[in-house]
């Protein structure tokens, strides 16, 4: 009887504690500097892509990148905090076509396959981002 309080209070405090984040990820994806570089990588791939480069012209390019970094971290488990507007809220008014759409995530796999980004890896995080795609399409 004397060990119920000890008992309850672990098993209480066992519960608190929240379970570890997952950030296998971010570390796949080379932590910040690597999320930075597919980032610019990506960024680079749209400026030469004919497709969508338009889309960007009246675009801060600077602070698109550095929302895209800490988007793309918080997704990948990183330790990032993300500070823009929602994806909703980023694209209203836009019109981004699924073709659009589609283009931009062929140049984020070409930046990932330069950076050497593995291939199921490349898969998880486009998952990840993948959950966004109806507040981003025909807003």
């Amino acid at each position: 009887m004397r060990w119920l309080p000890v008992c309850l209070l672990l098993l209480l405090s066992a519960c608190a504690q929240q379970p570890p984040k997952d950030d296998s990820l971010y570390r796949d994806l080379g932590a910040l500097p690597g999320i930075t570089r597919i980032v610019e990588g990506m960024l680079l791939n749209i400026a030469r892509d004919a497709r969508i480069v338009e889309r960007f012209r009246r675009v801060d390019i600077q602070r698109l990148r550095n929302k895209l970094i800490e988007q793309f971290c918080v997704e990948a488990g990183g330790p990032c905090t993300y500070t823009g507007d929602s994806m909703a809220e980023s694209h209203k008014g836009q019109r981004v076509s699924r073709s659009d759409f589609n283009a931009l995530v062929e140049d984020l796999i070409a930046s990932m396959d330069k950076e050497g980004i593995a291939v199921p890896v490349q898969n998880r995080l486009i998952a990840r981002l993948a959950a966004m795609r109806g507040e981003v399409i025909e807003h």
